[in-house]
């Protein structure tokens, strides 16, 4: 069975021995064998205890509190949910971290595509990143609602041509009629538009975006500030979110 002195010990938590010393002293890891000159060593079991007391000032507990938590019937039931809970803000931690570069790393994109750039075409960049993402959710779920419905229209029109009956042909015009018009308000009423010339955000008339010629990105539109008639970008216009 490996022993390992102070020194040891401590190299391997990353510690100093002054620690190893100091937990010893106040009974949270006391050494299970002394040598014949009175050398302090720890068995295999010391350097998993070591493990968890180094972990549990980690996440900043007071060596009081880690003395209790080591007395308990069953320790490793607390450190676990310690750890758990460690994990999650960890993880908290690097998705926000992530999200953070993604968005770096969009407006240094966006900034490539300029030969010139100022304030206010990176605030333009900066609006279009943060709606970005719920763009692209709204984007989704009008291609899921539309599954149905194309798939209502092919079935009515295979009916009508086999049976020549024509009547789920008309039930799926209705449908078509009622989808696609829920669908157009609920996303104009969600998005708006940023003009080239001065930068403004605004929202058009339904009817006006609607009929408007437009790529999946912009839509060819009048800016109500300055009254630019262009293509403008399409960004995020909802509610938003606390």
């Amino acid at each position: 069975m490996s022993r390992y002195t102070t020194g040891e010990l401590a190299k391997l938590c990353g510690v100093t021995v002054r620690t190893v010393q100091y937990y010893d002293t106040r009974g949270i890891l006391i050494p299970s064998e002394l040598s014949e000159g009175g050398r302090r060593l720890y068995t295999e079991s010391d350097l998993k205890r070591m493990k968890v007391i180094c972990f549990l000032r980690e996440v900043d507990l007071p060596i009081d509190a880690i003395a209790q938590i080591l007395q308990e019937a069953h320790p490793e039931k607390v450190v676990s949910l310690l750890i758990e809970q460690q994990e999650s803000a960890l993880s908290e931690a690097i998705a926000s971290k992530q999200e953070k570069l993604e968005k770096l790393r969009e407006l240094k994109n966006g900034l490539k595509g300029q030969a010139t750039f100022s304030l206010e075409s990176i605030g333009d960049i900066a609006v279009m990143m943060e709606g970005k993402t719920k763009l692209q959710k709204m984007r989704r779920m009008m291609i899921l609602t539309g599954i149905p419905v194309t798939a209502l229209q092919w079935f009515s029109i295979v009916f009508g041509i086999v049976r020549g009956i024509w009547w789920p042909f008309v039930v799926w015009a209705l449908v078509a009629a009622v989808w696609g018009t829920l669908v157009s308000r609920y996303y104009f009423n969600h998005v708006k538009y940023i003009c080239p010339e001065c930068h403004t955000v605004f929202k058009p008339t339904l009817k006006e975006a609607f009929w408007a010629n437009h790529t999946p990105a912009a839509r060819k539109l009048t800016c109500t500030a300055c009254g630019h008639k262009g293509f403008c970008v399409e960004v995020w216009g909802g509610v938003k979110e606390e």
